[in-house]
């Protein structure tokens, strides 16, 4: 605990020591001799895992940054929300396409200028975790163009992958 108090909250450590002191009724000397104890106190709380609903803001977020994305104009930073995997699978109104590369040419074939892209909204029906590191989301998609709006679902089946949510699944009509 104490060498992570240095780390977490430096120019701390004797604060704590003596608070530690105080509330166990114990001695300086004691304290030291219960650093590993301590610290693996510590390390476990600073390690928990989100709750169900920290991790559905952080896929909120984001599905608004892909929105905002979108709403630039900017495909390629829409695309960050995929798995960069040749397994990324996207099933549309042309059936299904497989891999990142692929989805992303798709994506500039049938929205090839800001007219076409218009303005994209989300919209949330049903978050369900699966996993730790597997959640499945169903929504509502809505574009407000100039060319005629179009609006549809969506189901995603999202994977954590070094400590981040990607899509790895989209089926949108």
């Amino acid at each position: 605990m104490i060498v992570c108090i240095r780390v977490f909250a430096p120019g701390r450590y004797k604060k704590i020591k003596d608070y530690l002191v105080a509330a166990i009724g114990t001695s300086s000397a004691e304290i030291n001799d219960m650093k590993p104890l301590l610290s693996l106190l510590l390390f476990c709380a600073l390690s928990t895992p989100l709750t169900a609903q920290q991790e559905e803001n952080v896929i909120r977020e984001l599905l608004q940054e892909q929105a905002a994305a979108w709403n630039r104009g900017d495909l390629q930073t829409f695309m960050e929300g995929y798995w960069k995997n040749d397994s990324l699978m996207f099933i549309g109104k042309s059936g299904v396409t497989r891999g990142w590369q692929a989805t992303l040419d798709n994506y500039k074939k049938g929205y090839p200028d800001t007219a076409a892209m218009g303005k994209l909204q989300f919209e949330f029906v049903e978050f369900r975790k699966l996993s730790p590191d597997y959640v499945f989301v169903v929504g509502k998609w809505m574009l407000t163009r100039s060319i005629g709006n179009l609006k549809g679902m969506y189901t995603l089946l999202l994977q954590k992958l070094n400590d981040r949510w990607v899509i790895i699944r989209d089926h949108s009509s």
